[in-house]
Protein backbone atom coordinates (compact mmCIF):
# COMPACT_ATOMS: atom_id res chain seq x y z
CA UNK A 1 0.00 0.00 0.00
CA UNK A 2 0.98 3.66 -0.30
CA UNK A 3 2.00 5.41 2.92
CA UNK A 4 3.62 8.56 4.28
CA UNK A 5 5.98 7.86 7.14
CA UNK A 6 8.55 9.59 9.32
CA UNK A 7 11.66 8.30 7.64
CA UNK A 8 14.34 10.02 9.73
CA UNK A 9 14.86 12.27 12.74
CA UNK A 10 14.58 15.51 10.79
CA UNK A 11 12.28 17.57 8.60
CA UNK A 12 9.83 16.09 6.14
CA UNK A 13 8.07 12.81 5.47
CA UNK A 14 8.78 10.08 2.94
CA UNK A 15 6.43 8.33 0.52
CA UNK A 16 6.51 4.53 0.37
CA UNK A 17 4.49 3.06 -2.54
CA UNK A 18 4.77 -0.52 -1.28
CA UNK A 19 4.52 -0.60 2.52
CA UNK A 20 2.94 -3.73 3.96
CA UNK A 21 -0.81 -3.67 4.63
CA UNK A 22 -1.44 -3.99 8.37
CA UNK A 23 -3.19 -7.09 9.67
CA UNK A 24 -6.23 -6.56 11.93
CA UNK A 25 -6.43 -8.42 15.22
CA UNK A 26 -9.50 -10.30 16.41
CA UNK A 27 -11.25 -7.14 17.66
CA UNK A 28 -9.93 -4.75 14.98
CA UNK A 29 -11.23 -3.49 11.67
CA UNK A 30 -9.12 -2.83 8.59
CA UNK A 31 -10.20 0.43 6.95
CA UNK A 32 -9.38 1.52 3.40
CA UNK A 33 -8.71 5.25 3.71
CA UNK A 34 -10.48 7.57 1.26
CA UNK A 35 -9.41 11.02 2.52
CA UNK A 36 -7.20 12.25 5.35
CA UNK A 37 -6.82 15.71 6.86
CA UNK A 38 -3.48 17.35 7.64
CA UNK A 39 -3.38 18.65 11.22
CA UNK A 40 -1.18 21.04 13.19
CA UNK A 41 0.27 17.99 14.91
CA UNK A 42 1.34 16.67 11.52
CA UNK A 43 3.07 19.99 10.90
CA UNK A 44 5.05 19.58 14.14
CA UNK A 45 6.04 16.08 13.02
CA UNK A 46 7.03 17.36 9.56
CA UNK A 47 9.14 20.16 11.04
CA UNK A 48 10.58 17.85 13.73
CA UNK A 49 10.39 20.38 16.55
CA UNK A 50 11.33 19.59 20.16
CA UNK A 51 7.93 18.05 20.89
CA UNK A 52 8.05 15.76 17.85
CA UNK A 53 11.66 14.77 18.49
CA UNK A 54 10.74 13.70 22.02
CA UNK A 55 7.52 11.88 21.12
CA UNK A 56 7.40 10.50 17.57
CA UNK A 57 9.10 7.18 16.74
CA UNK A 58 11.03 7.21 13.48
CA UNK A 59 9.40 4.88 10.96
CA UNK A 60 5.80 5.53 12.01
CA UNK A 61 3.02 6.19 9.48
CA UNK A 62 1.64 9.62 10.42
CA UNK A 63 -1.84 11.18 10.21
CA UNK A 64 -4.89 10.88 12.47
CA UNK A 65 -7.86 12.46 10.65
CA UNK A 66 -9.64 10.36 8.05
CA UNK A 67 -12.70 8.81 6.48
CA UNK A 68 -12.71 5.42 4.80
CA UNK A 69 -14.48 2.14 4.07
CA UNK A 70 -14.21 -0.98 6.22
CA UNK A 71 -12.34 -3.55 4.15
CA UNK A 72 -12.13 -6.44 6.60
CA UNK A 73 -13.05 -7.19 10.22
CA UNK A 74 -11.41 -9.35 12.86
CA UNK A 75 -12.91 -12.65 13.95
CA UNK A 76 -14.35 -11.22 17.19
CA UNK A 77 -15.84 -8.01 15.70
CA UNK A 78 -19.62 -7.95 16.15
CA UNK A 79 -20.76 -4.38 15.39
CA UNK A 80 -19.49 -3.67 11.88
CA UNK A 81 -19.23 -5.30 8.47
CA UNK A 82 -17.11 -4.60 5.36
CA UNK A 83 -18.44 -1.84 3.12
CA UNK A 84 -19.43 0.59 5.88
CA UNK A 85 -18.14 4.19 5.57
CA UNK A 86 -16.49 5.21 8.84
CA UNK A 87 -14.19 7.57 10.66
CA UNK A 88 -12.61 6.84 14.03
CA UNK A 89 -11.73 8.27 17.41
CA UNK A 90 -7.94 8.41 17.29
CA UNK A 91 -7.35 8.20 21.05
CA UNK A 92 -7.05 4.50 21.84
CA UNK A 93 -6.99 3.08 25.37
CA UNK A 94 -7.64 -0.19 27.20
CA UNK A 95 -10.72 1.22 28.99
CA UNK A 96 -9.46 -0.10 32.32
CA UNK A 97 -8.36 2.97 34.30
CA UNK A 98 -10.51 5.27 36.47
CA UNK A 99 -11.24 7.92 33.84
CA UNK A 100 -12.03 5.48 31.04
CA UNK A 101 -14.46 3.62 33.30
CA UNK A 102 -16.22 6.80 34.48
CA UNK A 103 -17.02 8.41 31.13
CA UNK A 104 -13.73 10.23 30.51
CA UNK A 105 -11.82 7.90 28.22
CA UNK A 106 -10.42 10.93 26.37
CA UNK A 107 -8.02 11.46 29.31
CA UNK A 108 -7.24 7.82 30.08
CA UNK A 109 -3.70 7.32 31.40
CA UNK A 110 -2.79 4.69 28.80
CA UNK A 111 -4.03 6.59 25.73
CA UNK A 112 -2.17 5.93 22.49
CA UNK A 113 -2.84 8.19 19.49
CA UNK A 114 -2.92 7.05 15.87
CA UNK A 115 -0.23 8.74 13.81
CA UNK A 116 1.67 9.63 16.98
CA UNK A 117 2.12 6.48 19.08
CA UNK A 118 1.02 3.89 16.48
CA UNK A 119 0.65 3.87 12.70
CA UNK A 120 -1.81 6.44 11.40
CA UNK A 121 -3.98 7.19 8.39
CA UNK A 122 -1.65 8.71 5.79
CA UNK A 123 -1.84 5.33 4.06
CA UNK A 124 -4.20 3.26 1.97
CA UNK A 125 -5.14 1.17 5.03
CA UNK A 126 -5.31 1.62 8.79
CA UNK A 127 -6.22 -0.78 11.61
CA UNK A 128 -8.56 0.55 14.31
CA UNK A 129 -10.08 -1.21 17.35
CA UNK A 130 -13.78 -1.93 16.93
CA UNK A 131 -14.76 0.31 19.86
CA UNK A 132 -13.05 3.33 18.26
CA UNK A 133 -14.92 3.14 14.95
CA UNK A 134 -17.50 5.84 14.14
CA UNK A 135 -20.01 5.14 11.31
CA UNK A 136 -20.41 8.26 9.18
CA UNK A 137 -23.92 9.46 8.39
CA UNK A 138 -24.62 9.29 4.62
CA UNK A 139 -25.52 13.00 4.50
CA UNK A 140 -22.04 14.05 5.68
CA UNK A 141 -19.67 14.45 2.69
CA UNK A 142 -16.25 12.79 2.63
CA UNK A 143 -14.27 16.03 2.88
CA UNK A 144 -16.08 16.88 6.12
CA UNK A 145 -15.96 13.34 7.47
CA UNK A 146 -12.19 13.43 6.95
CA UNK A 147 -11.82 16.27 9.48
CA UNK A 148 -14.18 15.17 12.25
CA UNK A 149 -11.19 14.91 14.59
CA UNK A 150 -10.35 18.66 14.68
CA UNK A 151 -14.01 19.62 14.39
CA UNK A 152 -14.52 17.49 17.49
CA UNK A 153 -11.85 19.50 19.32
CA UNK A 154 -13.78 22.68 18.53
CA UNK A 155 -17.12 21.14 19.53
CA UNK A 156 -15.70 19.79 22.80
CA UNK A 157 -14.22 23.20 23.69
CA UNK A 158 -17.39 25.12 22.87
CA UNK A 159 -19.76 22.69 24.59
CA UNK A 160 -17.64 22.38 27.72
CA UNK A 161 -17.79 26.16 28.17
CA UNK A 162 -21.58 26.39 27.77
CA UNK A 163 -21.78 29.31 25.34
CA UNK A 164 -25.55 29.52 24.78
CA UNK A 165 -26.81 33.13 25.21
CA UNK A 166 -23.32 34.21 26.31
CA UNK A 167 -20.68 36.57 24.95
CA UNK A 168 -17.65 34.63 23.72
CA UNK A 169 -14.06 35.56 22.93
CA UNK A 170 -12.14 33.13 20.70
CA UNK A 171 -8.41 33.69 21.10
CA UNK A 172 -6.68 32.40 17.99
CA UNK A 173 -8.47 31.62 14.74
CA UNK A 174 -6.35 28.90 13.24
CA UNK A 175 -8.14 25.86 11.85
CA UNK A 176 -9.81 24.82 15.11
CA UNK A 177 -10.43 28.42 16.18
CA UNK A 178 -12.31 29.07 12.94
CA UNK A 179 -14.29 25.89 13.45
CA UNK A 180 -15.08 27.11 16.97
CA UNK A 181 -16.59 30.30 15.52
CA UNK A 182 -19.19 28.46 13.46
CA UNK A 183 -19.81 25.92 16.27
CA UNK A 184 -20.29 28.68 18.87
CA UNK A 185 -22.71 30.49 16.56
CA UNK A 186 -24.66 27.26 15.98
CA UNK A 187 -24.66 26.60 19.74
CA UNK A 188 -26.37 29.93 20.43
CA UNK A 189 -23.60 32.28 21.53
CA UNK A 190 -25.05 35.79 21.77
CA UNK A 191 -21.98 37.59 20.38
CA UNK A 192 -18.59 36.28 19.29
CA UNK A 193 -15.35 38.25 19.39
CA UNK A 194 -12.07 36.96 17.91
CA UNK A 195 -8.39 37.83 18.07
CA UNK A 196 -5.41 36.71 16.01
CA UNK A 197 -2.47 38.20 14.12
CA UNK A 198 -3.57 36.89 10.70
CA UNK A 199 -5.83 39.43 8.91
CA UNK A 200 -7.27 37.00 6.30
CA UNK A 201 -8.23 34.53 9.04
CA UNK A 202 -9.82 37.37 11.03
CA UNK A 203 -11.88 38.35 7.99
CA UNK A 204 -13.04 34.77 7.62
CA UNK A 205 -13.94 34.68 11.32
CA UNK A 206 -16.27 37.63 10.74
CA UNK A 207 -17.79 35.90 7.73
CA UNK A 208 -18.44 32.85 9.92
CA UNK A 209 -20.21 34.86 12.61
CA UNK A 210 -17.85 36.97 14.73
CA UNK A 211 -19.14 40.49 15.41
CA UNK A 212 -15.60 41.81 15.93
CA UNK A 213 -12.23 40.39 14.87
CA UNK A 214 -9.19 42.15 16.32
CA UNK A 215 -5.65 42.13 14.97
CA UNK A 216 -3.66 41.56 18.17
CA UNK A 217 -0.39 42.45 16.43
CA UNK A 218 -1.49 46.09 16.61
CA UNK A 219 -1.48 46.17 20.41
CA UNK A 220 -3.85 45.33 23.24
CA UNK A 221 -6.38 48.17 22.86
CA UNK A 222 -8.86 45.53 21.74
CA UNK A 223 -9.14 44.29 25.34
CA UNK A 224 -10.74 47.53 26.47
CA UNK A 225 -12.98 47.58 23.41
CA UNK A 226 -14.30 44.10 24.25
CA UNK A 227 -14.89 45.15 27.86
CA UNK A 228 -16.68 48.29 26.68
CA UNK A 229 -18.96 46.22 24.41
CA UNK A 230 -19.88 43.86 27.26
CA UNK A 231 -21.36 46.32 29.80
CA UNK A 232 -17.92 47.18 31.10
CA UNK A 233 -17.66 43.69 32.57
CA UNK A 234 -15.88 41.53 29.97
CA UNK A 235 -16.99 38.44 28.06
CA UNK A 236 -18.73 35.52 29.73
CA UNK A 237 -16.57 32.89 28.01
CA UNK A 238 -13.06 32.70 26.56
CA UNK A 239 -12.10 29.89 24.20
CA UNK A 240 -8.29 29.91 24.18
CA UNK A 241 -7.10 28.33 20.94
CA UNK A 242 -3.81 30.13 20.31
CA UNK A 243 -1.35 28.71 22.82
CA UNK A 244 0.30 32.16 22.87
CA UNK A 245 1.33 33.33 26.36
CA UNK A 246 0.64 36.97 25.44
CA UNK A 247 -2.78 36.10 24.03
CA UNK A 248 -3.61 34.08 27.14
CA UNK A 249 -2.91 37.00 29.46
CA UNK A 250 -4.91 39.41 27.32
CA UNK A 251 -7.83 37.00 27.05
CA UNK A 252 -8.08 36.64 30.82
CA UNK A 253 -8.08 40.44 31.08
CA UNK A 254 -11.05 40.53 28.69
CA UNK A 255 -12.96 37.96 30.80
CA UNK A 256 -15.55 39.13 33.33
CA UNK A 257 -15.24 38.17 36.97
CA UNK A 258 -16.77 34.74 37.44
CA UNK A 259 -16.47 33.87 33.75
CA UNK A 260 -15.28 30.63 32.15
CA UNK A 261 -12.14 29.90 30.14
CA UNK A 262 -11.80 26.71 28.07
CA UNK A 263 -8.18 26.14 27.06
CA UNK A 264 -7.29 24.01 24.03
CA UNK A 265 -4.25 25.85 22.60
CA UNK A 266 -0.86 24.38 23.49
CA UNK A 267 2.04 26.70 24.41
CA UNK A 268 5.36 25.72 22.89
CA UNK A 269 7.05 25.89 26.31
CA UNK A 270 6.19 26.69 29.96
CA UNK A 271 4.73 30.17 30.47
CA UNK A 272 4.74 32.79 33.20
CA UNK A 273 1.18 33.57 34.26
CA UNK A 274 -0.44 35.85 36.87
CA UNK A 275 -2.68 33.43 38.74
CA UNK A 276 -3.63 36.04 41.34
CA UNK A 277 -5.04 38.59 38.90
CA UNK A 278 -6.38 36.28 36.21
CA UNK A 279 -7.83 33.35 38.15
CA UNK A 280 -7.95 33.61 41.95
CA UNK A 281 -9.21 37.17 42.43
CA UNK A 282 -11.30 36.91 39.27
CA UNK A 283 -13.05 33.81 40.60
CA UNK A 284 -13.21 32.28 37.14
CA UNK A 285 -13.54 28.67 36.03
CA UNK A 286 -10.70 27.27 33.91
CA UNK A 287 -11.24 24.12 31.85
CA UNK A 288 -8.45 22.10 30.28
CA UNK A 289 -9.69 20.61 27.00
CA UNK A 290 -8.08 17.52 25.49
CA UNK A 291 -9.35 15.75 22.39
CA UNK A 292 -13.01 14.80 22.18
CA UNK A 293 -15.29 13.27 24.80
CA UNK A 294 -15.77 9.66 23.72
CA UNK A 295 -18.35 9.50 22.23
CA UNK A 296 -20.48 12.39 23.48
CA UNK A 297 -18.66 14.90 21.29
CA UNK A 298 -19.16 12.70 18.22
CA UNK A 299 -22.92 12.64 18.68
CA UNK A 300 -22.93 16.43 19.14
CA UNK A 301 -20.85 16.86 15.97
CA UNK A 302 -23.16 14.70 13.92
CA UNK A 303 -26.26 16.55 15.11
CA UNK A 304 -24.68 19.95 14.41
CA UNK A 305 -23.60 18.88 10.92
CA UNK A 306 -27.00 17.45 10.08
CA UNK A 307 -28.66 20.66 11.31
CA UNK A 308 -26.98 22.52 8.44
CA UNK A 309 -25.81 25.28 10.79
CA UNK A 310 -22.06 24.66 10.54
CA UNK A 311 -20.19 26.55 7.81
CA UNK A 312 -17.06 24.61 6.88
CA UNK A 313 -16.66 25.15 3.12
CA UNK A 314 -14.40 28.19 3.57
CA UNK A 315 -12.26 26.33 6.12
CA UNK A 316 -11.62 23.15 4.09
CA UNK A 317 -9.75 24.90 1.30
CA UNK A 318 -7.54 22.40 -0.57
CA UNK A 319 -7.35 18.75 -1.59
CA UNK A 320 -4.32 16.97 -3.07
CA UNK A 321 -3.62 13.37 -4.10
CA UNK A 322 -1.35 11.69 -1.56
CA UNK A 323 1.48 11.60 -4.11
CA UNK A 324 1.51 15.44 -3.92
CA UNK A 325 1.98 15.37 -0.14
CA UNK A 326 4.90 17.81 -0.26
CA UNK A 327 2.76 20.43 -2.04
CA UNK A 328 -0.09 19.74 0.37
CA UNK A 329 2.08 20.34 3.43
CA UNK A 330 3.64 23.47 1.94
CA UNK A 331 0.17 24.84 1.15
CA UNK A 332 -0.85 24.35 4.76
CA UNK A 333 2.37 25.62 6.35
CA UNK A 334 2.59 28.70 4.10
CA UNK A 335 -0.89 29.81 5.07
CA UNK A 336 -2.12 29.66 1.48
CA UNK A 337 -4.52 26.95 2.61
CA UNK A 338 -6.43 26.52 5.84
CA UNK A 339 -7.59 22.91 6.15
CA UNK A 340 -5.82 20.72 3.61
CA UNK A 341 -7.01 17.19 2.79
CA UNK A 342 -5.10 14.32 1.17
CA UNK A 343 -7.04 12.19 -1.30
CA UNK A 344 -6.18 8.49 -1.33
CA UNK A 345 -8.91 7.33 -3.69
CA UNK A 346 -7.60 5.82 -6.92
Amino acid sequence: MRALYKHHAGQGLAFDPSRHIPEPGARDVLIRVKKAGICGTDRHIWQWDDWAAGRIPVGIVTGHEFVGIIERVGSAVTQYQPGLRVSAEGHICSHTDYNARTGNAHIARDTRIIGVDRDGCFADYIVIPEENVWPVHPDIPDKVAAVLDPLGNAVHTVMAAGVSAKTVLISGVGIIGLMAVTVAKAAGASRIFCTDINPPRLELAKKLGAVEAYDASKGDDWVQDVIKQTRGEGVDVVLEMSGSPIAMGQSFQALRNGGTVAMLGLPAKPVTFDFNEHIIFKGCTVLGINGRKIFETWYQMEDLLLSGRLELDDIITHEFPIEQFDKAFQTMMSGDGIKVVLNLEN
